[in-house]
């Protein structure tokens, strides 16, 4: 691919990935056609269009397939794992029936909202809420089990706001380097505008869909066991079993934090084992293991029957693993094709302010290759140039960081894994990840960027 140059110009690429994702959706809601099929032949056939020589054409597709895949399948699997030993335990239900307790019935979905929100500050999207999922599914579950919507989009919704907009999410840290930004004041806007970004986009915007789609909970963890125990763990212990993951993660992103500010030293072998400890993969399988012996052994629990506990957990999510890798390799595709760096290029020289130059740009590698890091990092390396030269104050700089990063999350559709992730873990089909998920994103996107243009422009 080094030696391969697009030669198409920007109206044709953009109307092979207008083309492709009609193709998607007519494929996928007309005709029904598995959502996994659609998306692995659609890509082979953006990359054809497109030219990407015929050679490396599988191999692209293959990388970017596995490179989606490998942490997904990893994280999604070991969740499952854990979600089903917190289910069969009993401790799902009881800790949904202690939230119920404490906040009420009307207050739940708030509830869930803020304990996501505290959780998604070191831990990344897609973990947070395969950990979350199973207390999410025994709340609504307890409270009638038609309406999942009305718990799960309010905690999707706070692990999608600060994965794109606090630092130490990779995605924020990275273009604030870009940028130059001082990353204390990105940490620090960024945590102000959380709470009420994910109120309106998140929390009200849950209670609305909730509403109006009522949607049974999914079996992805386990339907109710007819014997659930009847001593089932302490609350505590199920809250402990949530919080190590969570406790491994921040360790890990306390450090990379400290290691940026040049505090610690990324040679050192103590911090070294940290960090190892605190990848997301291992820090899930860490929780397994644990969760195997306090959930399962110690409660005797033992042998084949454990076993045969945890394989049934892997059954129900195959699906949403291989079509979240092959929404991965549909947006490999566009980015391999230039498709995003030929709308942002020809967009760059429109004259725009900055901040919403940066904003759009944003947007539209969003729109056209999914994935939101990736449309941060690209966005915030095009646009830094202009904000050196554009001899902008400290709160300035912070602000088109943020701005940069509410484009990336605009509207999430087809060409984005975390699209598939989030409608199949919540059961929807295409059209109401559509019409939930994506204007979510959306809403989202717009109201973080007039929040951090009224501080560019106040600062």
């Amino acid at each position: 691919m080094e030696d391969w140059t697009q030669t198409l110009g920007t109206a044709p690429l953009l109307a092979i990935a207008a083309g492709a994702i009609a193709l998607i959706l007519i494929l996928v809601i007309r005709f029904k056609v598995h959502a996994f099929l659609t998306l692995v032949l659609v890509a082979l056939l953006t990359a054809f269009a497109t030219g990407i020589p015929r050679d490396v054409l599988v191999d692209t597709a293959v990388e970017a397939f596995g490179a989606t895949l490998g942490p997904v399948a990893l994280l999604i699997g070991l969740g499952a794992m854990l979600g089903k030993m917190v289910e069969h335990s009993g401790g799902a239900m009881a800790l949904a029936d202690r939230l119920v307790d404490v906040f009420g019935e009307k207050r739940a979905p708030f509830a869930l909202g803020v304990a996501s929100l505290i959780m998604g500050f070191p831990i990344f999207f897609d973990a947070g809420l395969v950990v979350m999922l199973p207390i999410i599914f025994a709340v609504a579950r307890r409270l009638g089990g038609n309406n999942v919507l009305l718990y799960g989009m309010p905690a999707a919704a706070a692990f999608s706001v600060m994965h794109v907009f606090v630092p130490p999410h990779p995605g924020p840290v990275a273009a604030t380097e870009l940028y130059g930004a001082d990353l204390g004041l990105v940490l620090l806007i960024g945590l102000l505008l959380a709470f009420p970004l994910w109120y309106v986009s998140g929390y009200l915007w849950g209670k609305r869909v909730g509403t109006k789609y009522v949607l049974p909970v999914p079996g992805f963890f386990g339907e109710i066991d007819p014997d659930q125990p009847k001593n089932p763990p302490k609350v505590g212990t199920i809250i402990a079993m949530l919080l190590l993951p969570l406790v491994l993660i921040f360790m890990n992103t306390g450090l990379n934090f400290l290691r940026a500010a040049g505090v610690v030293s990324a040679d050192e072998g103590w911090v070294q084992l940290l960090s190892a400890l605190g990848e997301s993969p291992v820090a899930l399988l860490i929780s397994v293991l644990v969760a195997t012996f306090v959930l399962g052994s110690r409660r005797g629990e033992h042998g084949t029957a454990l076993e045969k506990v945890l394989d049934s957990s892997l059954g129900p999510v195959c699906s949403v693993i291989l079509i979240t890798g092959a929404g991965g390799m549909f947006g490999g595709i566009l980015r391999a094709s230039g498709i995003g760096d030929a709308l942002s290029s020809s967009l760059g020289g429109l004259g725009l302010p900055v901040i919403v130059a940066a904003y759009l740009i944003a947007v539209i590698l969003r729109l056209a290759q999914g994935s939101a890091t990736v449309a941060l990092v690209t966005a915030a390396g095009l646009m830094a140039p202009a904000v050196a030269a554009g001899g902008f104050n400290a709160v300035q700089v912070a602000a088109i960081t943020l701005a940069t990063a509410a484009g990336s999350v605009f509207a999430s559709h087809v060409n984005d894994s975390g699209f598939w992730l989030v409608g199949r873990l919540m059961g929807m089909d295409v059209k109401t990840t559509l019409k939930t998920w994506t204007v979510q994103q959306a809403l989202e996107s717009v109201l973080g960027f007039a929040i951090v243009l009224a501080i560019f422009y106040v600062a």
